[in-house]
């Protein structure tokens, strides 16, 4: 039995694998994961070893020449996995270097290893797995496993190239950060990822690979940037274009007005903002942006809602070009699931918003995801032209025509290792819920959008016990967010929708009709969302 956890300062290369990309059985996807053994010398370079293909979305380049793994994991795998132990054997995870001493508990960051008498090489990364590993064991939910293990495999770089053949031996040349082995640094790049001094120090090594350094790197400085939470700003930004995409649904885009303006570093299932000349406050889903982030510039699209309480008649009867409107911070709602080999999205009207940048996302990393979205009518269907290139991953159904979604259906046919997405109305919302509860999907398969929030209802009072017990009425039409905002000037929110739960507030006594997806129902005896759910006669709470 080997130690896993003794000092690493030579080993031996057992096996060599490389492979050229194929189709994953099982998806429409290409992958370099299934390497074959190499009984040859190998010509290794800077790109990594001669014929090893990559998809160089997530793998291969400098950072990623070589993956090398631990055989000695493979016998725990295979007691964890009784039911996939035949395939957890060397290659399994994809790798190109076998080695038996070698893992993430001797190897360090930095660490430059000579390979025969040839080749020098040097620790990039720890490996991050995605969700191909899941297809590879056919294990739904693996791949997080193996991080949370630390079992993951590491990256090499090139520093010299050469031949390199099974049995070369390999020795540490050279260590200069001793105490960031490989499983050290996921402990805070995955499991304890708040740590300020923490995320500080690895920020600076410059060994370490971009795609882990940058997480750093991003993390201190959103630590740094990071204001009271007493205080809300606002950017000023200018509506630089306008359209109609349908009748019913206008295309805003917006421009920092200060060039300079620093934002987040965000991509997709962003939420803007809105602080309009009517005195309310509207949150909407960013459909496009450009720059370095998704904030410099934005669009969104609104739809015209029948029962709009402002927000949206606002910004279709009354927002022009060169138009000046505040914008508060932006926040993300909608995350994808990295581990899920299938995205099924399920979408209603205007709620396509909330999902086009993350399925153009998925589009340009070679996702697999499916869209269906119900509209009133293919000619007054928002978007058109930007689902076009997706072709048959897109099913549109035309109500004018009589198409009808079934949701049913469509859930119970999702392919193995999905997740869904839902952004509608009410009634789709429901049904999906309803779906969702009929085929056992566990609650961390499925997200819900709501693109709308129904705040109305019957009055209700609030006692503030941490405000000294101020009791603040709440109108039919007006949320109980609205109102502390109007009272306190500590009351933070984002979306506004009942979808972030930025405006959770505790809850001490009393009912309350619940809304909105961002609470679990073991949350709900303790806790609301001010933004949408409202109490039933008299509630007491602390924000």
């Amino acid at each position: 039995m080997i130690d896993l956890t003794a000092p690493f300062e030579a080993d031996r290369l057992l096996e060599i694998r490389t492979s050229a990309m194929k189709q994953m059985p099982g998806l429409t996807i290409m992958s370099g994961i299934d390497k074959k053994l190499c009984n040859r010398p190998m010509k290794i370079d800077e790109v990594g070893l001669e014929g090893d293909e990559h998809d160089l979305t997530f793998h291969g380049g400098p950072d990623k020449a070589v993956l090398g793994y631990c055989s000695s994991h493979y016998p725990n795998w295979q007691e964890s996995y009784p039911e996939a132990a035949d395939k957890f054997v060397p290659g399994g995870f994809g790798e190109n270097f076998v080695t038996a001493h070698m893992n993430e508990r001797n190897v360090c960051i930095g660490d430059i290893i000579s390979v025969g008498s040839e080749v020098m090489l040097q620790v990039s990364l720890p490996r991050s797995p995605c969700f191909k590993l899941n297809h590879r064991f056919s294990l739904k939910k693996f791949a997080p496993v193996t991080y949370e293990t630390s079992r993951t495999g590491w990256y090499y770089r090139v520093i010299r190239g050469g031949m390199v053949q099974v049995g070369d031996d390999l020795r540490l040349v050279e260590r200069k950060w001793p105490k960031w082995t490989i499983e050290r640094i996921q402990e805070y790049l995955h499991r304890n990822t708040d740590n300020f001094e923490m995320n500080q120090e690895l920020s600076r090594i410059e060994e370490l690979g971009m795609e882990a350094r940058g997480q750093f790197q991003n993390r201190v400085a959103k630590a740094l940037k990071k204001k009271d939470a007493k205080t809300e700003t606002w950017t000023d930004y200018r509506i630089i274009e306008r359209h109609m995409e349908t009748p019913r649904v206008v295309s805003l885009t917006f421009e920092a007005v200060d060039p300079s303006v620093s934002v987040e570093e965000k991509e997709f299932g962003l939420h803007s903002k809105l602080r309009l000349p009517n005195t309310l406050t509207r949150s909407y889903s960013v459909v496009s942006g450009e720059g370095k982030a998704l904030g410099r510039r934005f669009e969104l699209g609104v739809a015209l809602e029948k029962n709009s309480r402002g927000g949206s008649k606002y910004l279709h009867e009354n927002a022009h070009v060169g138009d000046v409107v505040p914008v508060g911070k932006f926040t993300t709602s909608v995350a994808p699931d990295a581990s899920a080999s299938m995205h099924v999205f399920i979408a209603g009207g205007i709620g396509i918003t909330a999902f086009i940048a993350l399925m153009k996302r998925c589009f340009q990393i070679n996702w697999d995801f499916k869209l269906h979205y119900a509209v009133q009518s293919v000619e007054d269907m928002p978007y058109r032209e930007r689902l076009a290139p997706y072709g048959s991953k897109v099913v549109v159904y035309d109500k004018s025509k009589g198409q009808r979604m079934d949701i049913n259906e469509i859930v119970r046919g999702m392919p193995w290792n999905s997740h869904l997405y839902v952004c509608g109305p009410d009634r789709m919302m429901d049904a999906a819920k309803n779906a969702v509860a009929e085929s056992g999907l566990s609650p961390n398969e499925v997200h819900y959008e709501a693109f709308g929030a129904n705040i109305s209802g019957d009055p209700f009072e609030a006692e503030v016990a941490n405000r000294d017990g101020k009791v603040v009425k709440v109108g039919e039409e007006e949320s109980l967010l609205e109102v502390l905002r109007r009272e306190f000037d500590d009351v933070p929110s984002s979306c506004e929708v009942g979808n972030c739960g930025t405006c959770k507030v505790s809850l001490m006594s009393g009912r309350v009709d619940h809304r909105g997806t961002a609470l679990l129902e073991e949350d709900k005896a303790s806790s609301m969302l001010s933004c949408v759910s409202r109490g039933i006669g008299r509630i007491a709470i602390e924000i």
